[in-house]
C-alpha cells in the first residue's frame, strides 16, 4: 500500500503522514498515509465542479455500468480490503464480508434504480393556447443533480457507510462528483476502496474529477471541505457534535448548502403487556443480543427499551441479566469510542435514578464490557440527560407504572432513527394508540424485530426527527436517498431542439414521464 491520496484519479502524496491504527491493540500499524495538502483539497474540489456538468448529463446507463463496475471492482480487492478493515475497525471478518456484500448491493440497487429512470422526475403540462382566458404555455420539469457532494466516512460501518457507501453511491446515482473525507481510523481501507472507484472512472471514460479521496489523521480538514464553493451538499454519518460542526459551516456559507447528517438516535424498544407476558425470556435473550451485537455499535442500537412493572417484566429480567453476565468485552472500534462509552456509563452508573443491574466482564482499553441499567419512568422523565446514547454494549430499561406513562415516555423521546413495538394480538388497540406518537418520532416504526438491522431497499427509511437526523425527509440507505442530491426544475416553452434529452417529446433515454394535458 503506496500510502498516497487520491486527487481526481490521481495519486498525490506529500511530507506529512499518518499511521493507521490497530483498534486491538491501539498500536500504530506499519506503513505511512499522505496527509492531504489544503492545496490538494481545493483541487479536488474545483476538478469536481469541472466534471459536474458532464458527469450529470451522462445517460442513465452510463451511470447505472459505472455503479456497477465500481461494484466489480471492490469485489476483486475483497480479500486486502477485508483483511485491512479487520486490523483498523477490530470487526470480524464474517461481519465485514457481509458489510462488502452490502456495498457492492447498494451500488447495483442504484444502478437499478438509474435505469429506471423514477428518480428523473419527469412531469409534462402540454401547452393550451386556446385555454381562456389565458394560454398555458409549454411546461416541463426535471430533477437535475445538485452539484459536488462532500462524503465523509463513518467509524462505525468502514465500507458500508463510507468511501464507497450509500452517501457515495447515492451521489453518483444522482449524477453529482463525490469528494470524499476519509475517516481517519480507516485509512488502509479507504484507500483500497478509493483505488477501486478510480479505477472504475477511468474504465468507464468519465471525467477525472468525478471521484476524489482526502485523508488526514483527525477532524480539521472536514471544515474546509464543506467551506469550498464548490460544494454544494455532504453525507456525513457520526456524532451529534460532529454532524453540527459541519451544519454550522455550511450554514455559515455565503451560499449555504444542505447538509445530511445521521447523528445520534438511542432507538426505544416498547415491550407491550400480552407480548411481555407470552414470551419474556425469550425477549429477554433477543434484547441483549441485540444490544450487544457487534460491541454495539450501530446507529439503530436498543439504547432504551420501555415496559411495564410486574411479574412478566421480572422474568424478562432475570432472563436478560444471565445473558448479559455472558457477553464478554468486544473490541470496540477506536480507543477513543471505547473511552467514551466507559465515560457514557460512568455517568449513568453515578446517576441516583439509574441502578446496574447486569454486567459482563469488565473492558479495557481497547474493548468495552456490556452493561445493562435500569430506571423508573419517573426518574426518566425527569432527567433528560437519560436519553442521552451511550454508543457501545449497553441499554437503559425503564420500568413504567401504566401504559399510560409509555405514552408519556415515547412523547417525551427527541427524534429518533428507530422505535420497536413487541407485541401480540391482545396489544393492537394499545399499539394503535402509540403508532401516532411514533410516527412524529422515528423514521422506521418495527413490530416484533430488533432494530439493529437495516435493510437497502426501496421502501427502506433510514432517518428521522432531529437529532436522528439533520433533516427528516430524507434516509440515508436505501434507493430513496438519491433525492437527497436532486433538485427540480422547470422549462417553459423551451424548442424541442434545445431541451435536455429526459425532456424531449421523443424521449430518447425512455424515461417515466407523466403527462397532463
Amino acid at each position: 500500500m503506496d500510502g498516497s491520496y487520491l486527487i481526481g484519479g490521481q495519486r498525490r502524496t506529500s511530507a506529512q503522514t499518518f499511521q493507521g491504527i490497530e483498534a486491538a491493540t491501539g498500536q500504530a500499524l506499519p506503513g505511512d498515509f499522505a496527509v492531504t495538502t489544503p492545496e490538494d483539497l481545493a483541487l479536488a474540489c474545483t476538478l469536481a465542479e469541472q466534471a459536474f456538468d458532464h458527469f450529470r448529463e451522462t445517460a442513465p446507463e452510463t451511470r447505472a455500468t459505472f455503479l456497477e463496475t465500481i461494484a466489480t471492482a471492490l469485489e476483486k480487492r475483497s480479500e486486502a480490503i477485508v483483511a485491512r478493515a479487520m486490523l483498523e475497525s477490530g470487526l470480524p471478518q464474517g461481519r465485514l464480508n457481509g458489510e462488502l456484500g452490502r456495498t457492492t448491493g447498494q451500488l447495483r440497487l442504484f444502478a437499478s434504480v438509474v435505469r429506471e429512470g423514477d428518480w428523473a422526475g419527469v412531469v409534462i403540462d402540454k401547452a393550451l393556447p386556446e385555454r381562456a382566458p389565458l394560454p398555458r404555455p409549454d411546461l416541463r420539469s426535471r430533477q437535475i443533480p445538485v452539484g459536488p457532494v462532500a462524503v465523509f466516512g463513518a467509524s462505525n460501518f468502514p465500507l458500508a457507510f463510507s468511501v464507497a457507501g450509500g452517501d457515495t453511491a447515492s451521489a453518483l446515482a444522482a449524477g453529482c462528483p463525490v469528494v470524499v473525507k476519509a475517516h481517519p481510523a480507516h485509512p488502509g481501507t479507504s484507500l483500497l476502496v478509493g483505488q477501486a472507484i478510480a479505477e472504475a472512472v477511468e474504465q468507464c471514460s468519465l471525467p477525472s474529477g468525478t471521484f476524489s479521496l482526502i485523508q488526514e489523521p483527525g477532524y480539521a480538514m472536514g471544515s474546509a471541505l464543506v467551506a469550498h464553493p464548490a460544494i454544494k451538499a455532504v453525507g456525513f454519518t457520526g456524532s451529534r457534535s460532529g454532524g453540527l460542526a459541519l451544519m454550522a459551516v455550511a450554514a455559515a456559507r455565503a451560499e449555504p448548502i444542505p447538509v445530511y447528517a445521521e447523528m445520534s438516535s438511542i432507538n426505544p424498544v416498547v415491550l407491550l403487556p400480552a407480548a411481555l407476558a407470552a414470551r419474556a425470556p425469550e425477549l429477554g435473550r433477543a434484547y441483549v443480543a441485540s444490544l450487544s451485537l457487534f460491541a454495539g455499535q450501530f446507529c439503530t442500537n436498543p439504547g432504551i427499551l420501555i415496559a411495564q412493572t410486574g411479574p412478566d417484566l421480572d422474568r424478562f429480567l432475570a432472563a436478560a441479566c444471565e445473558a448479559l453476565n455472558a457477553v464478554p468485552p468486544q473490541v470496540m472500534l477506536t480507543p477513543g469510542i471505547a473511552s467514551a462509552y466507559d465515560r457514557g456509563i460512568a455517568s449513568l452508573t453515578e446517576n441516583e435514578g439509574v441502578q446496574v443491574l447486569a454486567a459482563g466482564a469488565d473492558g479495557t482499553a481497547t474493548c468495552g464490557g456490556a452493561r445493562l441499567l435500569v430506571t423508573d419512568g419517573n426518574d426518566f422523565l425527569a432527567d433528560p440527560s437519560l436519553t442521552h446514547e451511550v454508543f457501545g454494549p449497553s441499554s437503559l430499561i425503564v420500568r413504567v407504572r401504566d401504559t399510560a406513562q409509555i405514552a408519556q415516555i415515547l412523547e417525551s423521546l427527541q427524534g429518533q432513527l428507530t422505535a420497536t413495538l413487541h407485541l401480540d394480538e391482545a396489544d393492537y388497540p394499545l399499539a394503535a394508540s402509540l403508532l401516532p406518537i411514533l410516527e412524529r418520532k422515528a423514521g422506521r416504526i418495527l413490530a416484533n424485530g430488533w432494530p439493529t438491522g437495516v435493510e437497502v431497499s426501496r421502501s427502506m427509511v433510514h432517518g428521522g426527527p432531529f437529532p436522528a437526523t439533520s433533516d427528516p425527509r430524507t434516509t440515508s440507505v436505501g434507493a430513496m436517498a438519491i433525492h437527497r442530491f436532486l433538485r427540480p426544475v422547470c422549462y417553459q416553452a423551451i424548442p424541442d431542439a434545445i431541451l435536455p434529452p429526459a425532456l424531449k417529446a421523443s424521449n430518447p433515454q425512455n424515461l417515466p414521464r407523466r403527462e397532463f394535458d
